[in-house]
């Protein structure tokens, strides 16, 4: 009896002492840094119900407690994240890095960048649109609950109705941003404004029972077996949903409305960041967080302008022998957009023909490009329409990660809006960048990077990102895949886009360009529609710098490309370097210089 209760008694210790220590690690600086890492990025998780339901975590089973629930936009929120980051920094500071060797060095460096990155936010919060045309909440929550919730039994079905009704108090939160914006005069771009009421007008004009939101939880319901959700049930749900658009919905979007409708009244203007309080040195820390180097506005113009003339020659070469009619580069590539041969029906099944081909050239790609990679990602990728109700304001193509169990796939969004500005000969580069060898090889595969900590499988460093994704264009075009010179015109244009990016997003920012200058830029040196080329400069007046990091990206990956080619000789493999660039999932370009070095040691050894 003794032995039994002093058994029970150190039982009873360790429970204590375990507790103690996950209290510890929860609210003080863990004892192991690794352990401050998984605390870092469990409280971010668990902080967004919407990224856990974009991963379905825990969707399909009966532990989803977030799944009818928003995510927290109030400013009381934002102030907790905020202070919460400037603590993990100060945290992360009290470890002793050196003595951290490979992997653990690794992760303590890109730490380190994202700790000083989220911290350093706080200072330019207000410089920001969180209502704007391309990707504000208006369309960002219809988007969630439409492509992301999914709905598998009765109860998810009912959360996807909960989200909806939740949105009243999510616009009503960003309200509260917005205002404290104007009183700062951090204002939004006049054009931003009128087309994002006119987004709200478009998302307004269906009768309550045939709303997007309303026909979507239909669809999904109706791929559940009557066993699991009965067609009277469907009907019952999808009629309180219907209800929700109306009472809830609509008057959240109205509230909104009127509210920008009030704005346009402010002095509104169209210019870059450089007109905004301390708008220069914002916009350097735009360029540092998005490109993650030091490079100057005045650095990156020059760089634009040679790649746009190095460019440029290639395409002209292969436009020479098209014989085409125009007075000037981008006149000649409409000329050829225009053309029959180069176009899809304006129907219902030209664009059905569209995305059946996009789906063969990805599946194309996945077959061709297998031997440049020693890793391919389990989750396949599928080709869907950008949702009607964003279409008229969302870029030509966009990508959408899978779920971690590989439920859902990845999505490749392509806009049909007008079906014109899809060419065929620009069809197999936009489809390589998105998908294969593109955004969704390497997402995948890091989403699947079980050795790595989980902030680094999450890790989102646009250089890297969007690097790769262009680098990918031109690997599959080395690989044989763009043989045809017309497809080769498609891999330029969209190199060329890329680098007139840099010239036309310093241009507005940095040198004072006018939204008309930019346009006619891009317009004359790309050959893109003026209507496509306005959404993306004005995607770059609402969020600048992001545009510069693909280019920056995609240079350095092939610059250690090709210092690695010249320091091993017949001894570079291309699959092993790709192995050493994805297997770290995303970094900081000064990262994966290191890596590679690292890497190109190694293999001398």
């Amino acid at each position: 009896m003794k032995y039994l209760r002093r058994f029970f008694q150190v039982l009873v210790l360790l429970a204590v002492l375990f507790v103690l220590l996950l209290a510890h690690t929860w609210w003080m600086r863990p004892i192991k840094i690794n352990w401050f890492y998984d605390r870092v990025f469990l409280q971010g998780l668990i902080d967004s119900p919407m990224f856990m339901s974009s991963l379905e975590l825990l969707d399909k089973t009966g532990w989803a407690w977030y799944s009818d629930k928003l995510d927290d936009f109030s400013l009381a929120h934002e102030d907790q994240q905020l202070a919460l980051a400037q603590q993990n920094a100060q945290q992360f500071e009290g470890y002793d890095a050196q003595a951290l060797k490979g992997e653990d060095k690794i992760n303590w460096w890109i730490a380190r960048y994202q700790y000083q990155q989220e911290a350093a936010q706080a200072k330019w919060r207000w410089h920001s649109y969180p209502v704007n045309s391309l990707f504000g909440l208006q369309s960002q929550l219809p988007d969630f609950l439409i492509n992301i919730h999914s709905v598998h039994n009765q109860a998810s079905a009912q959360d996807y109705i909960a989200r909806m009704r939740a949105f009243p108090r999510a616009f009503d939160q960003i309200l509260e941003g917005l205002k404290v914006r104007e009183d700062k005069a951090l204002f939004p771009p006049r054009f931003s404004v009128e087309k994002t009421r006119e987004q709200i007008r478009h998302f307004l004009v269906h009768p309550a029972n045939q709303h997007p939101l309303v026909a979507a939880l239909t669809s999904k319901m109706r791929q559940l077996p009557p066993s699991v959700l009965s067609e009277a049930q469907q009907a019952t749900l999808a009629q309180q949903a219907a209800g929700v658009v109306e009472r809830d919905v609509y008057p959240a979007y109205r509230k909104l409305d009127a509210h920008l409708q009030n704005l346009l009244q402010k002095p509104l203007n169209n210019e870059g960041v450089w007109a905004l309080p301390q708008g220069q040195d914002y916009y350097q820390f735009a360029i540092a967080r998005h490109t993650t180097t030091s490079l100057s506005a005045d650095e990156l113009h020059l760089t634009g302008l040679t790649e746009v003339q190095r460019i440029g020659r290639q395409i002209d070469a292969i436009l020479a022998k098209e014989k085409l009619s125009g007075k000037d580069r981008g006149e000649k590539i409409r000329t050829l957009a225009r053309r029959a041969d180069q176009r899809y029906d304006d129907t219902d099944e030209g664009r059905q023909q569209l995305l059946q081909d996009y789906q063969t050239i990805i599946d194309e790609a996945a077959i061709k490009t297998r031997v440049a990679f020693n890793a391919w990602p389990q989750a396949g990728v599928r080709v869907q329409r950008v949702p009607e109700f964003a279409q008229k304001t969302s870029p030509v193509g966009y990508y959408q990660m899978p779920s971690l169990d590989g439920g859902r796939p990845g999505t490749f969004f392509t806009n049909l809006y007008k079906i014109e500005s899809t060419p065929k000969f620009g069809m197999r580069t936009l489809a390589y960048h998105e998908a294969i060898p593109g955004h969704h090889l390497q997402i995948a595969l890091q989403m699947k990077l079980d050795n790595l900590p989980f902030f680094r499988r999450a890790s989102g460093f646009t250089a890297y990102i969007e690097g790769w994704a262009l680098y990918a264009e031109q690997l599959a075009w080395e690989m044989g895949l763009q043989s045809d010179p017309l497809h080769d015109l498609g891999r330029l244009q969209a190199e060329m886009f890329r680098a007139a990016r840099l010239v036309v997003d310093t241009g507005m920012h940095a040198k004072r360009w006018s939204r008309e200058q930019a346009i006619a830029y891009m317009v004359r040196e790309t050959g893109m529609d003026e209507n496509e080329v306005t959404v993306e400069i004005e995607r770059y007046l609402i969020d600048p710098g992001q545009a510069l990091a693909y280019k920056v990206g995609m240079m350095k990956i092939l610059s250690l490309r090709q210092w690695a080619q010249q320091q091993l000789g017949p001894r570079f493999k291309l699959a092993d370097f790709h192995d050493v660039v994805l297997s770290n999932g995303a970094v900081p370009l000064d990262v994966l210089d290191q890596l590679v070095r690292d890497w190109v040691a190694a293999q001398k050894g």
